[in-house]
């Protein structure tokens, strides 16, 4: 029963769409702009800098804060598969929301929330130092790829990211339950990005493909 209500405490953070109320906030429908994405980027990109952070922190908060109440109670240990039930509605709740007709963003910052919880930030650290080389990388291939660097390729990165995240989770000897959510997060995020993985592609074959 007690899990049963942390599961339905994480969802219900997790679907607090605080970016998209801070976009209404500055009269913007993030729906309506840019990607249509109503997470904490899509409102930096059109509301400016600052409403952007604002929304980073909040959409980070909602996902550390209910994990790290739920270790902190002692109810479930940080090697336990019942963390996967919460900790995975976490991410659900940011992407079916109710409080957007079940409709959502691509859950970024809370992952790194939930990360940051379960492991004490250790490997939401090295998932941000994943994508920072990912970036490099990719900078380097525009070079000789230019237009390479798009939206598409953002989102590649942040699942191929997680993947690579695997890595360090098994070097750093983590726990099976650990594992799992891994493999849960890789799985979401990848059903949340499928859409610039698909368009990568077809830029990748336009790229290669020569001219008749």
């Amino acid at each position: 029963m007690m899990l049963l209500l942390w599961t339905l405490l994480s969802f219900l953070s997790g679907s607090l769409m605080f970016s998209y109320w801070l976009g209404r906030l500055a009269r913007y429908d993030l729906q309506q702009q840019g990607d249509g994405n109503p997470g904490a980027m899509n409102l930096w990109r059109t509301a400016g800098r600052w409403y952007g952070i604002s929304g980073i922190v909040l959409d980070w908060a909602k996902g550390y804060v209910p994990i790290l109440l739920l270790l902190h109670t002692g109810a479930i240990a940080t090697d336990s598969s019942s963390l996967l039930l919460p900790s995975a509605a976490a991410l659900l709740g940011h992407m079916f929301s109710p409080f957007l007709r079940w409709k959502g963003g691509k859950a970024i910052a809370v992952t790194f929330g939930v990360w940051s919880a379960l492991t004490a930030f250790a490997a939401s650290l090295a998932y941000a130092i994943i994508l920072a080389l990912l970036l490099v990388i990719v900078r380097l291939i525009s070079r000789s790829w230019p237009g390479f660097h798009s939206s598409e390729t953002d989102g590649v990165q942040v699942v191929l990211g997680m993947v690579l995240l695997g890595v360090y989770l098994i070097a750093a000897n983590y726990s099976n339950a650990i594992r799992w959510f891994w493999l849960i997060s890789v799985l979401l995020l990848g059903y949340k990005h499928r859409h610039e993985w698909r368009r990568f592609y077809a830029r990748y074959v336009q790229h290669r493909t020569p001219p008749l």
